[in-house]
């Protein structure tokens, strides 16, 4: 039951700790939508999105109003347009143009879906999909990108971490004159969950139902203000504290998404936990490792303080709801996060240090500036590195990265808003053509063997 104090707590969190609701995002399944004649199945694709998202936005603004809770972002997922697109002749992108107009029709912030699923071969229209994806990111502002190129079930298909390295560096290259923003909105991952409100890599699984509301939520400036009341705690205290605070935030995310599928009138599915930082002061993953002790995000001690807190957060979580799905952990998306970026710039983060990182947190490398030259071989080694994490530990990990075309390391690209900013990170140099150029399928470890 609330009380006044529950009350005032979470107004103090909304304003002055940078709580809120990262998105709610409606997933739409467009499998009812396939049809053999391209213009066919992209106009059943807007009336259908359309009609289930028409009343989004005003649905998520009248929450914020009467609640008082901010929700940053109103977002629409879809079935990966690869297998919409399969049984039609004709170029892909126009799936992207119907999806972008949609976006701007419904008002929503982004669309996710433009997606193929690879991880254990290619179809057509897989192929065909992802050679499209630089043309349609660099063609629309609001669609977003997705590959999924391996699972502990059964392995990496290690062509296609070749083919998405190209992928990449083409995207960059086709929106060099906009900072590059394509690879912004282009991820590439291991164990890509169905159900994932967070872009770049939302898309709604076929085994989803057919309209669904899934909630983002975030608030590391919460969890950040809650530990330093216990500047003297020991490491199991602030583990307590962490999820105590999960719990208060998961609550409150559960109740957006109870209360937005009861107005639109589809099932609520899944409150995602994820801390998902932002490049505003004190809303920063890395400044709460830094509160849980560490002079700077990066040293040594980091992963651990990272593997804590994750752990702590899904505790905290799962104990205030049964509908937990999505990623749910801590982001470290660099550009996006004010710590991260600080500690990037003064070279105590590193791109090594933060694929160890990765073993222990919610997804992956994500939304990392690399020189503009990084060749398309050292960008598919950095996929497949990453995939065999997510792989070995069964885990979702994934690959944002950004190739500054025209600049070094040390120079910075700019975005602005959520996607932040950040410094070129160095890259090692040496060469992984040969092992790419291998192609073929790495093995599923041993653990896949369940049945």
């Amino acid at each position: 039951m609330l009380n006044a104090h529950d009350i005032l707590e979470t107004i103090r969190m909304i304003q002055d700790e940078n709580l809120d609701i990262r998105t709610i995002t409606m997933g739409v399944s467009l499998l009812d939508c396939i049809d053999p004649n391209i213009d066919s199945a992209c106009q059943k694709v807007y009336d259908k999105i359309t009609r289930c998202a028409k009343n989004l936005v005003r649905v998520g603004e009248d929450i914020e109003k009467e609640y008082g809770i901010p929700i940053v972002n109103k977002r629409i997922s879809v079935t990966p347009i690869a297998i919409v697109s399969a049984a039609c002749k004709g170029s892909p992108v126009q799936f992207a143009h119907t999806l972008e107009k949609v976006s701007q029709v419904c008002g929503v912030n982004f669309i996710g879906g433009y997606s193929a699923l690879v991880q254990k071969g290619f179809s057509a229209g897989d192929v065909e999909l992802i050679n499209s994806i630089p043309e349609a990111l660099s063609e629309t502002e609001h669609v977003c990108s997705s590959v999924n190129v391996g699972s502990t079930k059964t392995g990496i298909n290690l062509d296609a971490c070749a083919l998405m390295g190209r992928i990449v560096r083409q995207t960059a290259q086709i929106t060099a004159d906009r900072d590059c923003i394509g690879c912004a909105k282009l991820v590439v991952f291991c164990n890509a969950p169905e159900d994932n409100p967070f872009m770049a890599g939302a898309f709604h699984g076929v085994g989803e139902p057919d309209c669904i509301i899934n909630v983002g939520v975030s608030g590391p400036g919460v969890v950040r203000a809650a530990l330093s009341k216990a500047p003297d705690a020991d490491i199991t205290e602030v583990a307590d504290i962490i999820k105590k605070t999960a719990f208060k935030i998961t609550r409150m995310g559960q109740l957006v998404g109870m209360e937005a599928s009861r107005r639109l009138g589809v099932p609520f599915g899944i409150v995602d936990l994820s801390l998902a930082p932002t490049p505003a002061v004190g809303d920063s993953v890395a400044h709460i490792l830094e509160e849980i002790g560490l002079e700077r995000c990066g040293t040594h001690g980091t992963t651990a303080a990272l593997a804590l807190l994750n752990d702590a957060v899904k505790k905290g979580g799962v104990m205030a709801s049964s509908k937990v799905g999505g990623l749910s952990g801590a982001f470290i998306p660099v550009t996006e996060d004010a710590g991260m970026i600080d500690a990037a710039r003064c070279g105590a983060l590193t791109l090594e240090k933060l694929e160890a990182m990765t073993a222990v947190c919610s997804v992956g490398l994500d939304m990392i500036v690399i020189p503009g030259d990084t060749t398309a071989e050292t960008i598919s080694a950095i996929i497949a590195d990453e995939a065999a994490i997510g792989m070995v530990n069964s885990k979702t990990t994934a690959v944002r990265v950004i190739p500054a075309i025209g600049k070094q390391m040390g120079e910075e690209l700019e975005f602005g808003g959520l996607l932040g900013s950040g410094p070129v990170m160095k890259v090692n140099r040496n060469s992984a053509e040969k092992f790419i150029g291998r192609g073929g399928q790495i093995p599923a470890p041993l653990q896949s063997l369940k049945n």
